[in-house]
């Protein structure tokens, strides 16, 4: 009741707790949406709950955002200590939903491409907001561990050997020096279709509208490019996938194509790993098991990846630690 009654005092103070109020979007996180409209006006209300959110990292990467020309929510009013923030509405039509209701593809896909590139060819000094944490080996291979601590487990029914899971750590370390070589700019870490949007009036690279971009870190410009087209919730056909990391590569003027796919398939299996400790432990500690229905999809993905012969070594240990038969979705559902 508190947090209800402060959430009430701040629309208050926005002449907006007298609008029609509705559930737009929630996610993976503890945030959620509401829309609400007022006549023919409407706004979009954050409720980030602290401590288990925080907004400060939001409005930063939000204000940079926008000072570049990007097309982000636009922020009216913030309550930085309870965790609301009053937004601008950027309207319903998500990459998701206009894919599904038949847009072209191919167009959306280079819009979104074409927005990183220009974000990429931002010097890195004018692109970083202050005090952005750097994508470091830390925060790598704290992600890359939710593998060994989420998804092992489940699929195996027991805690992951430690001398199994600091070989697994040894290895990625050897690999993160390749990343960290990259060109370096802000990176937004979640650019996928269900976080594009396209915006009524807008024009040009303008009307890609972005999303969910509150866990942005300094790091290599390979990582939102890759995670567009190495989308863990639906297939990209081969021939856009390509099309579109050529586009990439010709519009930031990638010099050694090599190196930067040696990099791509490194962040790649990386990230892959992650997103499947998280779809577990979604399901398992936070009880949203609809993610699981993308495991299989991950697997596709992270074995690409390892077939990179930099990752060779990489390959040996998930042949010997996870063989093909443990490489399942988790019968993990009911268990709350």
């Amino acid at each position: 009741m508190e947090r209800i009654d402060l959430l009430h005092q701040f629309l208050k103070k926005n002449n907006w707790d007298d609008g029609d109020r509705k559930l737009l979007a929630a996610d993976a996180s503890f945030r959620h949406y509401d829309r609400i409209v007022k006549g023919k006006e409407s706004r979009v209300l954050m409720d980030a709950p602290p401590p288990m959110e925080d907004i400060r990292p939001f409005v930063a990467v939000d204000q940079k955002l926008e000072q570049l020309g990007f097309t982000v929510p636009h922020i009216y009013d913030l309550d930085e200590t309870n965790g609301f923030i009053l937004l601008s509405d950027m309207g319903d039509d998500t990459y998701t939903r206009l894919i599904n209701k038949g847009y072209d593809e191919s167009s959306l896909y280079a819009l979104a491409t074409d927005v990183l590139v220009k974000l990429h060819t931002i010097p890195e000094k004018d692109v970083i907001p202050n005090n952005l944490p750097k994508y470091d080996n830390e925060a790598l291979l704290k992600e890359a561990n939710l593998f060994t601590e989420w998804y092992m487990p489940a699929v195996f029914g027991k805690k992951t050997d430690l001398a199994v899971a600091k070989e697994y750590e040894e290895l990625w370390l050897k690999l993160f020096a390749k990343i960290h070589a990259t060109p370096q700019t802000m990176v937004l870490r979640d650019y996928h279709v269900d976080n594009l949007m396209i915006v009524p009036g807008k024009t040009g690279l303008e009307q890609c509208g972005l999303l969910d971009f509150q866990d942005a870190l300094h790091g290599s410009i390979i990582y939102d490019i890759m995670s567009l087209l190495e989308d863990a919730r639906r297939d990209i056909a081969p021939d856009l996938y390509k099309t579109m990391q050529d586009r990439y590569i010709t519009g930031v003027g990638i010099k050694n194509v090599e190196e930067f796919k040696t990099a791509w398939a490194i962040l790649a299996a990386q990230r892959h790993a992650k997103v499947l400790g998280i779809f577990v432990r979604l399901c398992v500690r936070d009880h949203k098991p609809k993610y699981l229905v993308h495991i299989q999809r991950l697997w596709r993905l992270i074995e690409r990846a390892l077939q990179h012969p930099v990752l060779s070594e990489l390959k040996i240990w998930f042949d010997k630690n996870v063989p093909a038969e443990y490489r399942i979705t988790p019968d993990v559902a009911d268990k709350k």
